[in-house]
């Protein structure tokens, strides 16, 4: 895209991208309040909000204090503090409607449900005595008050722990002593009671401070927690050991530098000033919100056996043209596009790497990991495979945020068993979903069978995020990945493919061409479109390419999940660009890309989101689909999502999101989701 054309453009054409993400997760929060859901998913929209929370203060907020600190500047367009200081200001906000809701709302739903959160003082002499058993043998042991004194500084809190600030008396002496304890990570969030009744953990520990300090008068307690930066940094090209230098890093993350102080609003002003003088932490980093603290734990009560307050059961199906057929025969007749969490996992992505690791004609099986499940039924195939004596290589991205651990692991135990484990390349993420399976057919020649995903191999998250993956035997496939596979775990500098585009060499550009042909398309009276499905749309340059493409009157629609910082509907800048997000039971996850390309539609589908990260530092895969009733498929989709009669948020160009759930008589608008449970034609490629 020409400079010239971008500096035409007004300067205040970009919202904030942290703002952005904060009214995504308002979204989330707006699921929590909608009293039409079930009541338990209420309940685990409140839990989502809150972990989401907490990452996007470990990671992105963490990230503006770095670069403040730093002095590295962060936008050209807002002052760092400036921006903290608004996402300081929307986060109290959120905080306080996400307390309302669980207060007001959904903890005495779930109380007319005979579910009940109650604290201490409301538990019967039974519960009482209950718990002091439970006390003594499983929290007591484990427990460590820290008191500070001369002889004992402040206590290192580490990020996201649930601690209690206890104020003690001497009564023989009158002296006064602050003392912290550290809830035990192991233990549930809330303490079963029996009868589907909790009390938070806090609170049994709470009753039993006159144990803890025996002889002390308890003259006050409160519940505190704190998010801490826990963004990696690791000089790949100053370490020799990639995954020694990450273990590390993996240590020190639970004590980076504190970017939130969370108390219960009951807290006392000496105890907060405390704590705040302790910690570091100023007044736009304390909120102050009712207890009890860490409502992520509700997704503990999302798996109490109450399927009347949960969303009706849904069954992944099987495509139908793998039901009787051999899975390596049918992908020689045709490609096959699976759609998850609707059709299978286990029998389709699942299935092919087994049969491949099983399968005596397989000679090798080359594979990314990017995340996975702790007790991954893939990984135990690609072992199996190894010990089998085929050639095995799998590329573990260890840099997987909050996932780096487990592929360590993994990784580890990959090599123990033989195969070849190599960890990407120096300075990028790679973050593209493939699977590569070299197999001899009959004739005695070599057939290279594929995989490419916009999902993770992952069998617990395919169950709830809605991911796309594409089976191909297309020799141009099968090359492309072969000559992808050798620069990712060789050397080369390969650029250009036959029907992927690959970042970050090639995508960024490829992209911008499009769009621009889109612009030409459109001025020579040929059809011209763009419809865009991804996660995120932060960068700048995509975003201006965009504007510059409805400027020309071509028609964009985005549907969009998470943060975005493009205008929508701005007079003379984008007002032929509409944008929607959809959330619900599945997090929406796949990335589409449709252009009208003058009137023969090309569709991708793949890892890469719009955004820097992914166009530039990150080693991600568009691939190209072919098949004309797998491009229908796609782009019948994408229409059902921007249609005017489908419940979605709308982007307004303020940046808020205005949420549409009944046409203008009242009735419901189509769900996405429930209408892709139920429709077979989008769900199922016909025999």
């Amino acid at each position: 895209m020409l400079t010239r054309d971008r500096d035409l453009l007004p300067p205040d054409r970009f919202m904030n991208r942290e703002i952005g993400w904060l009214r995504f997760n308002q979204r989330v929060l707006e699921l929590a309040e909608d009293t039409t859901l079930p009541l338990l998913e209420r309940a685990l929209f409140l839990s989502i909000f809150s972990s989401n929370l907490d990452e996007f203060f470990m990671v992105r907020v963490a990230g503006l204090k770095r670069r403040l600190a730093t002095g590295v500047p962060v936008s050209s367009r807002q002052d760092p503090r400036e921006q903290l200081r608004e996402i300081s200001k929307v986060t109290h906000e959120l905080m306080e409607r996400h307390a309302a809701c669980f207060h007001t709302s959904v903890a005495p739903a779930l109380a007319e449900a005979g579910i009940r959160i109650v604290r201490w003082n409301d538990l019967t002499t039974e519960e009482k005595q209950q718990m002091h058993r439970f006390f003594r043998r499983t929290i007591y042991p484990v427990l460590t008050p820290l008191a500070v004194d001369p002889a004992h500084p402040f206590p290192y809190i580490s990020g996201r722990s649930l601690n209690l600030a206890v104020r003690v008396c001497d009564p023989h002496t009158g002296r006064q002593t602050f003392a912290r304890i550290k809830v035990p990570p192991a233990l549930p969030r809330f303490t079963e009671l029996g009868g589907q009744r909790f009390v938070p953990v806090e609170d049994v520990i709470s009753a039993h401070l006159p144990q803890l300090f025996e002889g002390m008068e308890i003259l006050e307690h409160h519940a505190f927690r704190v998010t801490r930066n826990a963004d990696l940094e690791v000089d790949e090209d100053e370490t020799d050991d990639l995954v020694k230098s990450l273990e590390r890093e993996l240590l020190r993350r639970r004590f980076g530098p504190l970017v939130r102080l969370e108390v219960e609003e009951t807290i006392s002003d000496e105890i907060l000033t405390l704590l705040r003088e302790e910690l570091g932490a100023d007044e736009e980093e304390t909120y102050r919100v009712p207890g009890p603290l860490d409502l992520s734990g509700l997704a503990q009560l999302h798996e109490l056996d109450r399927p009347e307050l949960k969303y009706p059961p849904m069954v992944p199906v099987e495509p139908r043209v793998l039901a009787h057929n051999d899975f390596f025969e049918v992908l020689r007749r045709s490609e096959l596009l699976v759609h998850h969490p609707y059709e299978s996992f286990a029998t389709t992505t699942q299935r092919f790497i087994e049969l491949a690791a099983s399968d005596p004609k397989v000679r090798a099986i080359k594979q990314t990991l990017y995340r996975t499940s702790g007790d991954s039924p893939i990984m135990e195939a690609l072992i199996e495979a190894a010990r089998s004596g085929k050639e095995v290589i799998v590329l573990v991205e260890i840099k997987a945020r909050f996932d780096e651990q487990n592929n360590i692991r993994w990784a580890r135990k990959l090599e123990m068993a033989g195969c070849h484990v190599v960890y990407g390349v120096v300075g990028l993420k790679t973050h593209c979903k493939l699977a590569l399976v070299v197999r001899e057919e009959d004739d005695g020649s070599l057939r290279r069978y594929c995989h490419i995903g916009t999902g993770n191999y992952n069998p617990r998250t395919a169950r709830i995020y809605e991911d796309f993956g594409l089976f191909s035997a297309d020799p141009e496939v099968g090359e492309d990945l072969s000559d992808l596979f050798n620069h990712l775990t060789g050397f080369s500098r390969k650029k250009h493919y036959r029907r992927l585009l690959v970042a970050p060499h090639a995508l960024r550009e490829a992209l911008l061409r499009q769009i621009q042909h889109e612009i030409a398309n459109h001025e020579q009276g040929l059809p011209a479109r763009i419809r865009i499905k991804t996660n995120s749309l932060v960068d700048e340059e995509i975003v201006d390419a965009l504007y510059l493409a409805s400027r020309a009157g071509v028609p964009i629609d985005l549907w969009v999940r998470g943060s975005c910082v493009l205008r929508p509907g701005v007079p003379g800048l984008s007002e032929t660009i509409r944008v929607r997000s959809i959330l619900g039971r599945f997090l929406e996850h796949s990335r589409i890309f449709v252009f009208a390309n003058g009137g023969e539609p090309q569709v991708w589908i793949g890892s890469a989101d719009l955004m820097p990260r992914n166009l530039d530092r990150r080693v991600e895969v568009l691939v190209r689909i072919v098949d004309p009733g797998q491009r229908s498929r796609l782009m019948t989709l994408m229409d059902l999502a921007m249609a005017d009669s489908t419940s979605s948020w709308h982007l307004n160009p303020d940046g808020s999101w205005t949420r549409f759930t009944h046409d203008e008589e009242g009735n419901p608008l189509v769900d996405v989701q429930s209408t892709l449970r139920g429709d077979r034609y989008l769900r199922v490629v016909d025999d």
